[in-house]
């Protein structure tokens, strides 16, 4: 994988800065694809270091939450992937073999098991750059065969893998993810299963808290589905579509400090996820406004999803 720099894959590189220092967005752009990648420090790069990146150009999903479900443009290709993280490194100057803590999520946009043909040489390619790098997978469990996310889980041990299960039944998860080639709840527990006896390692699923989600019942039944001895979960911090969501975002934040109270009293690790920069610059997964902006720009390459013609989820009006 030779031509990985940015120069020569992207037209053009936006960085914003928001007025949480913590985090950068980018914006790559060309003729034929939008992406967007997520930088964030805690408390400094040198501690640690978070890059969300995109695996494809839109998304085909259709998450009703979701600023990137409505159109999707392409897949990314491999050398397409690399660039993000690597410009990401380079233009704010961080030197990555000091990074005590350093993270890849392909979480910012696109369903990245919809594009393993990309992704696993992605992988191999991140991992040989940057062998301290956790790469972490964030899947809403499209039917593909996990025997193959499974084999590479086992070839790159820095491999993790994480599950958006973001409801606790399949009728209200169908409503926000309407894609319907995905695995059910059941079935996601089995994968996850199977992934932590290949591997060795826990696998996560991630659940959006929102007002209709968060009751003793739904902790109950992912409690009864996904076991606390090898899932750990991630309790994530709604993020609106919407730009102007301060307020709701502080809502958000204290509906998630409550649920994961719950679950850590059924036995869980859990870690909650709060982006930062969700104000200003649309710093988390689904807030990308600047690729609804190309988006409009570019009618004839963003093709529809299958969520475009439903109603968006988890509106706070």
């Amino acid at each position: 994988m030779n031509n990985t720099n940015v120069e020569n894959l992207w037209s053009q590189v936006r960085r914003l800065a928001s007025t949480n220092t913590s985090v950068h967005k980018y914006v790559f752009e060309k003729d034929s694809a939008v992406a967007e990648s997520v930088l964030y420090k805690y408390p400094t790069y040198e501690e640690r270091t978070v890059i969300c990146c995109s695996t494809q150009s839109g998304c085909p999903v259709g998450c009703r939450f979701c600023g990137a479900g409505d159109a999707f443009v392409r897949s990314l290709s491999a050398e397409e992937i690399v660039s993000q993280p690597k410009h990401l490194f380079e233009d704010m100057g961080i030197d990555v073999p000091s990074i005590q803590r350093l993270q890849i999520m392909f979480m910012s946009m696109g369903e990245p098991l919809l594009n393993l043909k990309n992704l696993e040489p992605a992988l191999h390619a991140l991992h040989e750059k940057y062998p301290n790098a956790a790469l972490l997978i964030s899947s809403i469990g499209p039917r593909v065969l996990y025997e193959i996310v499974r084999d590479f889980s086992r070839a790159i041990p820095k491999v993790g893998l994480q599950f958006s299960v973001h409801e606790s039944t399949d009728e209200a998860r169908n409503k926000l993810i309407p894609f319907g080639a995905k695995l059910t709840l059941a079935e996601i527990a089995v994968e996850g299963e199977r992934w932590f006896d290949a591997t060795g390692r826990q696998p996560f699923f991630n659940y959006c808290v929102h007002s209709d989600n968060g009751s003793e019942v739904d902790a109950d039944r992912l409690t009864a589905l996904f076991n606390p001895a090898i899932w750990q979960a991630t309790i994530s911090v709604v993020c609106e579509r919407d730009e102007y969501v301060s307020a709701a975002n502080e809502r958000q934040r204290a509906l998630t400090d409550g649920f994961q109270t719950k679950m850590i009293e059924r036995g869980f690790s859990t870690r909650v996820f709060d982006p930062a920069g969700q104000d200003d610059i649309g710093g988390g997964c689904g807030q990308l406004w600047f690729v609804q902006e190309w988006m409009r720009r570019n009618p004839t390459l963003a093709r529809p999803s299958v969520g475009r013609s439903l109603p968006v989820v988890h509106s706070p009006r």
